[in-house]
């Protein structure tokens, strides 16, 4: 009934408790989930995290915010960690201003870097922007990001961030975040997301949403997210779970049915 679009599987709290998350997906019905990786060092875990169950898939990248003491990734080795049936994306990349200090330029060819792989290997990305939007689009015009297309991920932004995404090609994935009641912004953002390019998404470990918020977050608990958007818009909880579960597919086009 759900998917969970982006969540760290890998990450020691989900994996020391994995039977237990897996249970709780399947109790709240939701059928999938897409791993997402952040490091080149933690890919193989991530992969192998995949590779455990045929309702699992992967991404291969390096998240913004990691600094590197060995070398940069090149799109040659984000297309050979690519070429995996379990692996349907490429991310997470993007920008992140939110911590580090300029200079930040190895984080913009960074995420360059990426989206190159993704329009080379036809797979789409999965994009992390904060507190860098505008520099987040131009990136992505001047590289053609639209070109392999792909998701802004635990978006936070403005309408009018959204709506350049939305021109961009790209799908609007939404997280715990949307069900705080601080977050009266981003329920409008909700609102006015077509239901054609509207994904869910747990962030797990991170960001648990009402009624979870401060407990670990999993994927279980994307069913949440989903319930909370529906009542936003005044439609069926039926309605968002067949939608983001249609256009996940679609997406990820790599993703088979299981």
């Amino acid at each position: 009934m759900f998917i969970d679009s982006h969540c760290h599987l890998d990450f020691p709290d989900l994996k020391a408790e994995h039977e237990n998350v897996f249970a709780l997906m399947q109790q709240n019905q939701v059928t999938h989930a897409l791993t997402i990786s952040t490091t080149l060092k933690s890919f193989p875990d991530v992969l192998r995290v995949a590779e455990s169950r045929p309702n699992l898939w992967c991404s291969a990248g390096v998240h913004p915010d990691e600094q590197i003491d060995d070398h940069e990734p090149t799109v040659e080795e984000l297309l050979r960690l690519a070429d995996h049936a379990k692996v349907v994306a490429i991310g997470e990349t993007g920008l992140d201003y939110y911590r580090l200090p300029e200079p930040l330029d190895w984080q913009r060819e960074r995420f360059c870097t990426h989206i190159r792989a993704a329009r080379r290997c036809k797979k789409p990305l999965v994009i992390h922007t904060r507190n860098a939007s505008a520099d987040t689009l131009r990136l992505m015009r001047e590289e053609n990001a639209t070109e392999a297309g792909g998701v802004m991920h635990c978006f936070t932004e403005s309408q009018d961030v959204a709506r350049a995404s939305l021109d961009l090609g790209f799908y609007i994935s939404l997280s715990g975040i949307v069900t705080f009641k601080s977050a009266k912004d981003l329920q409008e953002v909700a609102k006015m997301v077509p239901l054609d390019r509207l994904l869910i998404e747990t962030d797990s470990p991170f960001l648990a949403p009402t009624p979870h918020r401060g407990k670990m977050n999993q994927p279980g608990y994307v069913r949440h997210v989903g319930e909370f958007i529906a009542q936003l818009r005044g439609v069926s909880v039926e309605t968002i779970a067949e939608a983001t579960t249609a256009n996940f597919y679609r997406l990820f086009a790599g993703a088979t049915k299981s």
